[in-house]
């Protein structure tokens, strides 16, 4: 799996806990799905932090577009480039 897959990967899934997570506050507010839901998004944007930082090859563009929240796992993997994957 390339460097680019990666981020992908974690920062979907990083946005669609986040996105879990406001759902259910706007809505019934189950204590239960934050339970689950927060430490997984806790768990994943700081997999993908880590793995932006591993992949970055000197580039601290990737890593610092890593730190936003939610959708910076996505916004990390467009700026690798194609040649690093």
């Amino acid at each position: 799996m390339n460097s680019r897959r990666i981020l992908h990967v974690t920062g979907s899934i990083e946005l669609l806990t986040l996105i879990g997570m406001l759902a259910n506050l706007a809505t019934v507010h189950l204590p239960a799905i934050s339970h689950i839901l927060g430490p997984l998004h806790g768990l994943v944007y700081t997999a993908t932090v880590v793995a932006a930082i591993l992949v970055m090859n000197g580039m601290h563009r990737v890593w610092l577009l890593a730190l936003v929240p939610g959708v910076g796992g996505l916004l990390a993997a467009q700026a690798v480039p194609q040649a690093v994957d």
